[in-house]
């Protein structure tokens, strides 16, 4: 899921180096993705071999920005979204400074990679994504769940190429509901977002929602975007006015449709329960097929306790490996023996180095430092020490 806040493309392999970070029993891989308030790395069930996402979270800025509550009802409602179109949430654990989302990862890439490479896809090709994305927002809305920044990049694909929406009601962790029942948070990408959104009078997120589906549409079959401006409040004038036309390629009844979406009055515009019955939408469609298992909140709840209890809050550890190196690696390691000079234009060269003043005396720094660098697994050797 990956966070259009924490965006980014996921792939089936870990990073290299000679050790590896573990949380709980999952061994932290690279950096697929980071964002202002979550960071998504790729990870390994050691018991099972799972590939899966991880999204971490400061609880520091959580808790800054008054967000726990909000986090705990979203992260809560997301565990009890299994569809086959929404990437899945498998647990939540807690460190004493971070929270770990562990969601299903995919490794077919965004499905806005497809149409950069292809310029475009053919109706029959953009009615099944589309099919697949109406099935998937209209099953999040019917459980109170909002995307508010819907767009290609965070519609992921899997191996199968079946897509996946990310980051369904994580996307946007700050905004409430306020006691008219409407959203009053401005969000998401200028070209994909509605009309009243931009407005700032509130807003009914499923009907905001679906006029970004009707842009994705538009973009899946046309290659580029149907409202586009260099200039923002340019921009918002042709949103609100639904100042857009199909290209000629589009068929009467794609037309159609797309008109009715993209509707700038949210009042007259097609419901999604309208889409899913109209005649263009239904043409090789299939319903998706799932069953709703029983599922344990218990981990959220410990989480977000109070009291803290020590015993249900994991370590991120760090497992030292030996590295794996090559003849010319270990060679290099050695002043003496480097042979870069061999390969490389001697040139004036700066060391990079790190240093640092204190005021505090050096028997105090240096027990500092052993205490910070004993439960990392690293060993502190003194040598030629003059207090």
């Amino acid at each position: 899921m990956v966070d259009s806040s924490a965006g980014g493309k996921m792939s089936a392999h870990g990073g290299g180096g000679g050790g590896r970070t573990r949380v709980g029993r999952y061994e932290l891989g690279r950096t697929l993705g980071e964002g202002t308030f979550a960071k998504v790395k790729f990870a390994r069930n050691v018991e099972t071999g799972e590939n899966v996402a991880i999204k971490i979270l400061d609880k520091d800025k959580v808790l800054k920005h008054k967000m726990i509550a909000q986090i705990k009802r979203e992260i809560s409602t997301m565990k009890l979204i299994r569809h086959p179109n929404v990437i899945r949430m498998y647990e939540v654990m807690a460190s004493r400074t971070k929270i770990y989302i562990v969601m299903e990862l995919v490794t077919g890439g965004e499905l806005f990679d497809k149409i950069a490479s292809r310029g475009r896809l053919k109706e029959d090709d953009a009615r099944k994504y589309f099919q697949q994305l109406i099935n998937a927002v209209d099953y999040c809305h019917s459980r109170g769940v909002y995307h508010r920044d819907l767009k290609p990049e965070n519609l992921l694909l899997d191996a199968n190429g079946t897509l996946k929406v990310s980051d369904f009601g994580l996307s946007a962790l700050s905004q409430q509901v306020r006691e008219d029942g409407l959203l009053h948070t401005t969000c998401g990408t200028p070209n994909y977002v509605a009309p009243e959104v931009i407005n700032n009078k509130g807003y009914d997120g499923a009907k905001a929602d679906l006029w970004s589906c009707g842009v994705i549409l538009f973009v899946l079959m046309a290659g580029y975007l149907p409202f586009e401006d260099s200039n923002l409040m340019a921009l918002y004038k042709k949103i609100y006015k639904a100042d857009f036309s199909c290209p000629s390629w589009f068929s009467t009844s794609a037309k159609k449709l797309i008109k009715k979406i993209l509707d700038p009055n949210p009042n007259s515009r097609i419901t999604i329960a309208e889409v899913i019955n109209n005649e263009w939408f239904k043409k090789g469609y299939q319903p998706p097929r799932f069953e709703t298992a029983e599922v344990n909140l218990d981990d959220i709840n410990s989480i977000f306790n109070e009291s803290g209890d020590p015993a249900q809050l994991v370590v991120e550890r760090r497992e030292e490996r030996p590295a794996v190196m090559n003849a010319f690696e270990l060679i290099s390691t050695s002043q003496g023996l480097n042979l870069g000079t061999l390969f490389e234009k001697q040139t004036d060269s700066v060391k990079r180095e790190t240093r640092f003043a204190s005021r505090l005396p050096a028997n105090e720094i240096l027990s500092k430092i052993e205490a910070a660098a004993g439960p990392m697994g690293f060993n502190v050797q003194k040598r030629n020490y003059k207090s």
